[in-house]
């Protein structure tokens, strides 16, 4: 039996950019539509030409996307106007691209409350709206705005709205729940019925995530008869988001639900690149990826309980619904006060260091993580401590930076003036570091790396170094309330690295995260050892 197709509709660029402190330049959405491309998705709608200046760029210039089928979003023709004269047809019809997404109304309040005009006026210009493009060879696709909210009130003028546009030949009719309140048995029901109109062939789902259902709906939709899916990578949207695909997509093609049934004209060996796209995302809108994104996030596979460690060891199947290479992510062994031998070991194998499960050192390095974890320590986040630790108390880390003193001080006279000084004793010489920040972890960064031109074997190592993130959280409350530090480096590999930093002074748990940060860099680039440090 021949499988039924499911096709992939992302529209990142248009609805997603309808996110709240999101603006795509033209070079952004370049960059994530050969993401999309690359990806295989069959629809990638670019924005909406004629509403912005970035929007008409993007168009002018259409990027090469493969086989995905660049796509233009607009409304429906305006009450009055011919659709040969309506300014916003006009605009999709110029546009450098074969396929036309449209918006319309499918809820009769908002055709009286927001439009202001009659029932049959709106059924009219869906129709006219759809022979216009069709009769211009456009493939056209009419999306049924708030339709399970119109079709809850008024489920025959709901569908009239949907015959009108697939009787004057759209490709597809998406059923959109644009408030993102229906829920998905709702969702499936609904789209049972409809598809006894319209040929679930011809039926698309577009979910909001107002009730965190919008996966959820989306998949539903698919069982009851929808074979196209909109949604956006990570969810993005307006309000709560969309369906996101980075979820979508994998559960298509790994759930047994769906593969039995159904096919896609992606390539599944597409999915390992998942968690990239994600993570591509994030950078380019400067933002920090979800760590509890699922399939694509950093949690997604990383286990905290000695119990579930040790049951991953033995198969990995005993707590994850997937091999997380599937998605080119991977497992991540966390380390803190919950943890057991299983979870050091498993981490030291993760640093290709062999151990003995009996060795007592590995009962030494858990002691000295929750011990440290008492007094407010917390390895969760702070992955490049940890390594710096274990290997210390394996006899395996070299001494790069003793410090023999530091001093931080901050003068408010017009301005505020926070100067740092480090000495540091390398090779059994003082180098003796001064600088000045907008704050005393930036000072005591720029102390150190900015003068360490005077020692060749470690300036180098420094030179592309770059602290991204700080954070500060203290732990208790009063005078001698402790303060935990996190900080984030990379480098020109574009990694990043967590380090962290403990102490009831909060220059001095900066301090020790910083140092963490820099030896952690010399460590992982076989730097030379400070050859007089004992």
């Amino acid at each position: 039996m021949s499988k039924e197709k499911i096709y992939i509709f992302d529209t990142t660029l248009r609805d997603g950019a309808q996110t709240e402190g999101v603006d795509f330049s033209v070079e952004d959405k370049n960059k994530i539509a050969k993401i999309l491309a690359n990806i295989g998705v069959d629809y990638i709608e670019g924005g909406w030409p004629g509403a912005n200046p970035v929007d008409n760029e993007f168009f002018d210039k259409s990027p090469n996307l493969g086989s995905s089928k660049f796509t233009a979003f607009g409304m429906t023709k305006k009450n009055g106007v011919s659709a040969d004269n309506d300014p916003n047809l006009s605009s999709l019809m110029n546009a450098n691209c074969k396929t036309v997404c449209v918006v319309g109304k499918a809820w009769d309040f908002h055709v009286k409350t927001a439009l202001g005009i009659k029932n049959e006026d709106n059924l009219k210009n869906i129709k006219e709206t759809t022979k216009h493009f069709v009769k211009n060879k456009k493939e056209f696709l009419f999306d049924a705005e708030h339709f399970f909210d119109g079709y809850k009130n008024n489920p025959n003028y709901a569908l009239d709205c949907l015959k009108q546009a697939f009787d004057e030949g759209a490709r597809w009719i998406v059923l959109c729940d644009t408030n993102g309140g229906t829920l998905p048995n709702e969702v499936g029901e609904i789209i049972y019925k409809v598809a006894k109109v319209i040929p679930g062939k011809n039926l698309g789902i577009h979910a909001h995530n107002d009730t965190e259902n919008a996966v959820s709906n989306s998949l539903t939709a698919v069982l009851a008869g929808a074979r196209q899916i909109q949604g956006t990578i990570n969810g993005l949207g307006e309000r709560c988001g969309n369906a996101n695909l980075m979820s979508v997509i994998p559960t298509l093609f790994l759930k047994k639900t769906f593969t039995d049934r159904f096919e896609l004209n992606m390539k599944k060996e597409k999915l390992t690149s998942l968690t990239e796209c994600s993570r591509f995302l994030d950078e380019v809108l400067n933002k920090k990826p979800n760590k509890n994104m699922a399939y694509v996030g950093g949690s997604a596979f990383s286990h905290k309980g000695g119990l579930h460690v040790s049951a991953v060891k033995k198969d990995p199947k005993t707590y994850e619904h997937i091999d997380p290479k599937e998605v080119g992510n991977h497992r991540n062994i966390i380390v803190s006060n919950q943890a057991g031998r299983s979870n050091i070991i498993s981490r030291l194998e993760n640093y290709g260091i062999k151990i003995d499960s009996k060795d007592d050192k590995v009962q030494k390095i858990l002691n000295e993580v929750k011990e440290r974890e008492f007094i407010g320590y917390s390895y969760d986040g702070a992955d490049a401590s940890f390594e710096l630790l274990a290997n210390k108390l394996l006899g395996k880390l070299p001494e790069y930076l003793k410090v023999k003193n530091y001093n931080v001080n901050v003068k408010k006279d017009n301005d505020l003036k926070t100067t740092a000084e480090v000495t540091f004793i390398i090779d059994g010489k003082e180098i003796n570091c001064a600088g000045e920040g907008n704050g005393p972890v930036n000072a005591l960064d720029n102390a150190i790396r900015l003068n360490f031109k005077k020692v060749d074997k470690y300036y180098k190592y420094f030179s592309d170094l770059k602290l991204l993130d700080y954070k500060v959280r203290i732990l208790n409350t009063g005078t001698g309330a402790t303060t935990r530090v996190l900080i984030e480096s990379t480098d020109k590999t574009g990694k990043s690295w967590f380090t962290i930093g403990v102490s009831q002074n909060i220059i001095e748990a900066s301090f020790k995260a910083l140092i963490d940060s820099l030896e952690y860099k010399l460590y992982k680039e076989k730097a030379p050892a400070n050859i007089n440090a004992k």
